[in-house]
This record gives structure tokens, C-alpha cells and sequence, in this order.
């Protein structure tokens, strides 16, 4: 099975949000991190046929969770997070930056790890890594990683904000390199999909891993 992935740049810094469906006539959805405009991506899911089933979260920064509220509220579609994290968005308004207000959401799923998800047709595995946060989750599907702001195309996530730890991150692409094969298609919190070989073998900032 081949996914179908749809990418959107949601929210004040185009933070990315997919849509994922088996197929592109499949009428079920998983919605990865609506960050922004929700308004926009009820419009864009209704164009393509789509229904939200499931909503996941990477991780509990702000610009991750604009639509969150929004979508879950008009959907019914349930919202999985860390556990570990679901304070950010149960109480999101004391973490965002002066003049950005966004609206809470109590998550319906919290995730630890290593859980098994059947959402809209699609096997999802979670996986903790964290690093940029503390609790962040990736979810693979079928060969697609959606990575938060773990690993990007050519970068790394940040590791100067609060909960954030260097080496913990490169353990936790560690674990995404020896989990998954080089193949895996990985699709990013910001920025254009990658291929997570091509990052090992590339990227300025994991030289220490092809050591």
C-alpha cells in the first residue's frame, strides 16, 4: 500500500500539517499536526471528499496545534498526544509567545511509545524520541515517517528551548535509524519531505552518527 500524502503549510510560520489517506479516494483521513487555519483545511478536506478520523500530535509546541480545537470540535476526530506533553495543549495560552493566543483542547489519546494505531485504514507506530521535546512522538506508516521537528531535510530540531536536550536527540534519531529502513520517506515539521538514508549520509548535523 501506498499512502497518499497531502502536505499544508498551516499557521503564523507555515508550520506543516498532512493529511494522510490509503488512497486518494478513501473518504477517511489522519491529520497530522493542524497547526493553523482551520477554517482552510475543513474546506480543503471537504474539496478532496475527505472526513478527519484521527487527529495525531507530534509534539506540544504552539505552532503544532493552532487547528487543533477547531478540528477536533467539528470532526468528532479524536486527538492522540503524549501523555507526558498533554499540559501544552490542555493549558497551550502559558507556552505561546506574547500576542499569539490559540484554544485549548484536553487530548481524547495519550500515547507513551511503542503503541499500535488503526486509524482510517492505516497502521500507525509510535515512537518516542525525544530531544526537541520531551515527550515528542514520531508515527510511521507504511514506509512514511512523520517526524515533528526531530529531523529535517538537512537540519535537526532546535535544542535550545526549555525541555529540549542534545544528545537525547541524536539518541533519538539513533533510534529512528536503526528502527527504519534508509528508504523511509520522512516528512518534517517544516519543510520539504526527505528520505531518512539520504539525512544519514548528509546531514551537517548527524556526522557523529556516521562516525
Amino acid at each position: 500500500m501506498s499512502l497518499a500524502v497531502d502536505r499544508y503549510e498551516l499557521g503564523p510560520i507555515g508550520t506543516n500539517c498532512y493529511v494522510v489517506r490509503t488512497d486518494r479516494s478513501a473518504d477517511g483521513a489522519v491529520v497530522v499536526d493542524p497547526g493553523g487555519d482551520a477554517a482552510q483545511l475543513r474546506l480543503d478536506l471537504a474539496r478532496d471528499g475527505a472526513r478527519c478520523a484521527a487527529i495525531l500530535i507530534t509534539h506540544g509546541h504552539w505552532d503544532h496545534l493552532g487547528a487543533v480545537a477547531d478540528l477536533a470540535e467539528t470532526s468528532g476526530a479524536p486527538v492522540h498526544m503524549a501523555a507526558d506533553e498533554a499540559v501544552l495543549l490542555e493549558d497551550v495560552n502559558a507556552f505561546t509567545p506574547p500576542g499569539v493566543r490559540v484554544r485549548p483542547h484536553r487530548p481524547d489519546v495519550l500515547l507513551h511509545g511503542d503503541e499500535t494505531l488503526e486509524l482510517a485504514g492505516i497502521t500507525f507506530e509510535t515512537v518516542r524520541v525525544p530531544g526537541h521535546s520531551p515527550a515528542h512522538l514520531a508515527y510511521h506508516a507504511d514506509g512514511c515517517l512523520f517526524s515533528g521537528d526531530v529531523l529535517f531535510a538537512g537540519s535537526v530540531g532546535r535544542t535550545d528551548l526549555p525541555g529540549a536536550d542534545w544528545e537525547t536527540l541524536v539518541d533519538s534519531i539513533r533510534t529512528l535509524a536503526d528502527r527504519f529502513p534508509p528508504e523511509t520517506v520522512v516528512y518534517p515539521g517544516h519543510g520539504p519531505k526527505t528520505a531518512l538514508g539520504a539525512e544519514l549520509a548528509r546531514n551537517p548535523f548527524l556526522a557523529e552518527l556516521r562516525a
